[in-house]
């Protein structure tokens, strides 16, 4: 049999919540596919269907471990995991890894954190009616918050704040190159080095400590600490900030979901759901894994030692589990999406980017019911050479 066509794929910087046109296509005409990214070497294997991407999330025939010293054909020209990386951990090491972070998401710590969200977002609306419109929401708003959220939850004071921006920012563009983002990397892996030291002296009620006393229990070593730390810190800060500026695009260029939350305000928990599911909140794709033999995937034999990435963004537009899925809709109750992954990759802090959404989207909306796009909508600025997706800016006025 001939080989599979291998299609060159090199995203666009899609403006909005436009789809990318190669995953839809790959979705309903060949589900797994070969591909090859604009970086690294060779050819990856990309499943697209909702069934195919939770099989291969959840099977250890597919290892992230083993991805370790290729170079995997990716997006990014620099994104090169850290040392001890939970990313690329299989079981049981991901599992050990994964049971550290859980103890910082008790029931406790998330009502501490709520208590917080909410003191946070009202202190940020304070100084956005002060200020008066027009103004960027992504400023005053949409960064702001999820930073300062991701900075109490680990413990990193409000004066260290703009240096994890800096940070993240550069680490997670593909923009910056790979010599910034290295520095960037090293910088931010160093910071969180000395505050776990600090609380291993000095214990705090604050992931910073839980990952101390993992390294004073040698439950964790000292890279896997600090691995765990910065993924969180990149993780927390940058993906609720552009998602949480999209679900807010999203409402404000559809007036009959608006008007339709905020008739029925009990609705919002659903409505978040589904706005999860339905915005394409990266590009390309996130990490890939390696067969480590052969295995038959939606009727397609990936032969061992070959790369495999996943579509969350494909799974979530799936038609044989959403029904309609191309439209957003409030009254999708059956809604088993996978926009915060799947398996024991899941992200750990899926609970507190829905909270913040939340608390976002109905405090927003509270104190400006009026609000509405300060300029066209073709007039916005979209990031571009991001690996997550969003407005650069979202000018707004009430």
């Amino acid at each position: 049999m001939a080989e599979p066509q291998i299609h060159f794929w090199a995203p666009p910087d899609l403006p909005g919540l436009a789809f990318d046109p190669l995953l839809a296509r790959l979705l309903h005409e060949e589900p797994v596919a070969r591909v090859r990214l604009p970086n690294g070497e060779g050819h990856a294997w990309l499943a697209t269907r909702y069934d195919d991407v939770r099989f291969v999330s959840v099977d250890p025939r597919f290892s992230r471990q083993a991805v370790m010293g290729r170079q995997v054909t990716r997006l990014a020209p620099h994104f090169i995991p850290m040392d001890g990386a939970v990313g690329f951990a299989d079981p049981p090491d991901h599992t050990r890894m994964r049971r550290v972070v859980a103890s910082a998401f008790t029931a406790r710590s998330m009502r501490r954190l709520h208590e917080h969200a909410q003191q946070v977002v009202d202190r940020l609306l304070d100084r956005m009616e002060g200020k008066g419109g027009p103004l960027d929401l992504v400023a005053h708003l949409n960064r702001p918050f999820p930073l300062a959220m991701v900075c109490a939850l680990m413990g990193v004071p409000d004066e260290d704040q703009s240096k994890m921006a800096h940070w993240s920012d550069t680490i997670i563009s593909a923009a910056h190159g790979r010599e910034a983002s290295e520095q960037a990397k090293a910088e931010m892996s160093a910071y969180f080095r000395d505050l776990i030291e600090r609380r291993r002296a000095e214990p705090q009620e604050d992931l910073a400590g839980v990952l101390a006393g993992a390294l004073e229990n040698e439950v964790l070593d000292r890279d896997e600490a600090v691995g765990l730390a910065v993924l969180i810190q990149i993780g927390g800060a940058h993906a609720v900030r552009n998602n949480s500026a999209n679900m807010v695009y999203a409402l404000l260029t559809r007036p009959g979901h608006l008007a339709r939350l905020r008739a029925e305000p009990e609705l919002l928990p659903q409505a978040v759901e589904e706005l999860l599911r339905y915005i394409p909140h990266r590009n390309a794709v996130g990490l890939s894994r390696i067969a480590l033999e052969d295995v038959e995937v939606g009727g397609v034999l990936i032969p061992e030692g070959d790369p495999v990435y996943v579509s969350y963004l494909t799974a979530n537009r799936d038609p044989h589990v959403f029904a309609d899925p191309e439209q957003l809709d409030f009254d999708r109750t059956h809604n088993p999406h996978v926009a915060f992954g799947h398996g024991p990759h899941y992200c750990p802090g899926a609970t507190l980017a829905r909270m913040e959404s939340e608390i976002l989207l109905r405090s927003l909306w509270d104190r400006f019911p009026d609000l509405r796009l300060a300029v066209p909508e073709e007039e916005l600025v979209w990031e571009r050479g991001a690996l997550i997706r969003g407005p650069r800016e979202l000018p707004v006025q009430w």
